[in-house]
């Protein structure tokens, strides 16, 4: 195996979902706390209000970190329990963020801080409409200058937006995520703010002279095609330019591909560029690229949909059903991969999507890549004696590190590995019924129960992946 003495071997997680403590300790709402007390915007009307509790149980749930030998945990901090109404500072919600961190250092386990894992200040939407408005560049500024201070030389890894392509996506085109809108342009227009404000938090470290690396996350699904006709071809480069390198370029070149552009243009759209917006984004390149990778996605030639357009998750065609058609539909269209098996919630497993991941980001970027989020989400079952057997997240983890191993050995430079999840959590659209961890957590939407945790089979597993640094898997 290829991976360095160095390597983070390490899991992840995000505030909302993990936390609870919605009120406590002077924090305030986020967007998700409104979003999800509405009926019907989450599975089963389930929230994070308690979550799995891990604002009062994380020297417990570090400890297990620390048994099973973890040496990296990526996590959030949550905007609003540090500034409640995204301004004002609230000296409990630092102090909090403290001891998790000493206590992770403590253990031995190597902090890694998203700045902004989806939690926005409800505050702010109210005042501005949170991510449509430049005014929210400046607020998120103080917001990390704040984190820097505070938290700058216990940190070596900074993520500063996690997911950009998701929380924009789903929340201005698919109505999945707050504020629940679908227009394109909106969207547009949300995501270049969201990419002045990520390049303004990267320029403030560097001014600031913090000690160590930052840099996003981005949710990345190599680009297929559905077959060798050029049409499919064709469609897959679009959806290349358009879903991939329209953030990736930004992050790591400071500019918006040429082609993807021109795409835009021709349907009638375009960037909202104002004076400064260049000369900014040019400033925020990124250290490194953060990549959260789930599955590959296969297009094809749109005019063909109706033959090979992928059906979806049945479970959310009728949350979805009112979206308007989007644009770059008729550019391109997602269809099936009939070389792929599915997951319990209809996402590809595909290991070898991932090294081919690595290899593009190192040939268009030439930068280190940490991947920030792997993992597999499924139904587990708790045993009556407190077992949970879980050989098929085994598997799927144990293809994908095989994956990493291939890719460093093909000339790509890999930081760490850090896996969704350490415990079950809150899933933004699944609730409690979709599990990640390495931990059962004993709570389902109805019951939070004791919450309990539970090691799973697989912590033991990935506690000798550790140990071995990746040779015995």
């Amino acid at each position: 195996m290829h991976f360095k003495d160095d390597f983070l071997w390490g899991s992840a997680s995000a505030a909302y979902q993990i936390e609870g403590g919605a009120s406590q300790d002077g924090k305030g709402p986020s967007i998700w706390d409104s979003y999800s007390e509405i009926p019907g915007n989450t599975f089963k009307n389930s929230t994070g209000e308690v979550a799995i509790d891990f604002y009062n149980k994380f020297e417990e749930d570090i400890e297990l970190m620390k048994e099973m030998g973890l040496n990296a945990y990526r996590f959030s901090v949550s905007w609003p329990r540090i500034m409640p109404d995204g301004q004002t500072i609230n000296e409990k919600g630092i102090e909090f963020y403290h001891k998790v961190i000493d206590k992770l250092i403590e253990c031995g386990v190597e902090p890694i801080l998203t700045i902004y894992h989806w939690d926005l200040p409800q505050a702010l939407q109210d005042k501005y409409a949170g991510w449509e408005s430049r005014e929210i560049i400046n607020d998120f500024t103080q917001f990390c200058a704040l984190l820097y201070k505070e938290y700058g030389k216990k940190i070596k890894y900074w993520v500063s937006l996690n997911e950009q392509n998701i929380f924009i996506g789903l929340g201005y085109i698919k109505k999945l995520h707050p504020p629940k809108v679908s227009n394109y342009q909106r969207f547009l227009n949300a995501n270049h703010i969201a990419s002045l404000a990520n390049a303004s938090a990267i320029k403030l470290f560097r001014e600031m002279q913090i000690p160590g690396q930052i840099g996003p996350s981005f949710a990345y699904s190599p680009t297929y095609a559905k077959s060798e006709k050029p049409e499919d071809v064709i469609a897959m480069e679009n959806a290349q330019e358009i879903d991939n390198f329209l953030w990736m370029d930004v992050y790591a070149k400071g500019e918006y591909p040429q082609i993807a552009l021109k795409l835009l243009e021709k349907l009638g759209l375009s960037i909202d560029f104002q004076e400064g917006d260049k000369a900014l984004l040019q400033a925020g390149i990124c250290d490194f690229m953060g990549v959260n990778y789930y599955q590959s996605s296969t297009y094809c030639d749109p005019n063909h949909k109706q033959e090979t357009l992928q059906a979806g998750n049945a479970a959310q065609v009728s949350v979805v059903s009112d979206v308007q058609t989007i644009p770059t539909d008729s550019l391109y269209a997602r269809a099936d991969n009939d070389y792929l098996t599915m997951t319990d919630w209809n996402w590809a497993i595909d290991p070898n999507g991932l090294r081919v991941s690595l290899r593009r980001i190192a040939s268009r970027y030439g930068l280190p890549i940490l991947i920030s989020e792997n993992g597999l989400g499924a139904f587990d079952t708790l045993t009556e004696d407190g077992k949970v057997h879980d050989d098929y997240r085994i598997n799927f983890l144990k293809e994908h590190i095989i994956a990493i191993d291939q890719a460093i050995d093909d000339g790509c430079e890999v930081i760490g590995y850090c896996t969704w999840s350490f415990q079950d959590l809150f899933s933004w659209l699944n609730g409690y019924a979709k599990r990640y961890g390495f931990v059962y957590v004993d709570r389902d939407e109805e019951n939070e129960k004791e919450l309990r945790r539970y090691k799973k089979d697989s912590f033991y597993w990935y506690q000798k992946v550790i140990q071995s640094n990746g040779t015995e898997l």
